[in-house]
């Protein structure tokens, strides 16, 4: 950026403004790149939050429905493609690891490092416990997508207590 406008002021005139705005420009070229991909990331991030509790609500079914947890990641990654495509892609990119012959629970630990977001950590996590321990997969993740409605509940009832607070102003 400093490079570009200092070439097109240069043979028009070279005052100490064109200093002043290719640093400006220059500490703008430099931040702008972090600055968008942390807009990206968060977008990102907020529409996988958004789709984690559909998500989990069609992986009780199909588990209960007698599938195993690779054709669960699988059948849900196919049904949450309209909803969201990039968790869509997240189960589908964590399935074609588990078949490519990386151990589940590795699959599942990047898969929460990949997205950031606090509520597939905690779902991966819950899966890799429940396949290490051998309990019920099936009730754990009821469990865990009551907790989750709950703690969505609560999410929306501060926002709406806060808004009052904020419309007074």
């Amino acid at each position: 950026l400093p490079l570009g406008y200092a070439l097109i002021t240069f043979f028009l005139r070279f005052t100490p403004d064109i200093i002043v705005v290719c640093s400006a420009l220059a500490i703008c070229g430099y931040f702008a790149p972090d600055l968008v991909l942390w807009f990206i990331t968060r977008d990102r991030q907020d529409k996988l939050t958004k789709a984690v509790p559909d998500a989990l609500d069609l992986m009780v079914v199909c588990v209960e429905s007698g599938l195993g947890l690779d054709m669960t990641l699988k059948r849900v990654g196919e049904e949450i493609r309209p909803i969201s495509k990039d968790l869509s892609d997240e189960f589908f990119l964590t399935n074609a690891e588990v078949k490519a012959g990386r151990p589940r629970d590795e699959s599942l630990k990047e898969m929460a490092v990949r997205t950031g977001v606090r509520e597939i950590h905690s779902l991966m996590t819950m899966l890799v416990q429940t396949s290490r321990f051998g309990t019920s997969l099936a009730k754990a993740l009821r469990i865990h997508a009551d907790s989750m409605r709950i703690k969505r509940r609560q999410i929306a009832e501060e926002k709406a207590a806060k808004s009052a607070v904020k419309l007074v102003f």
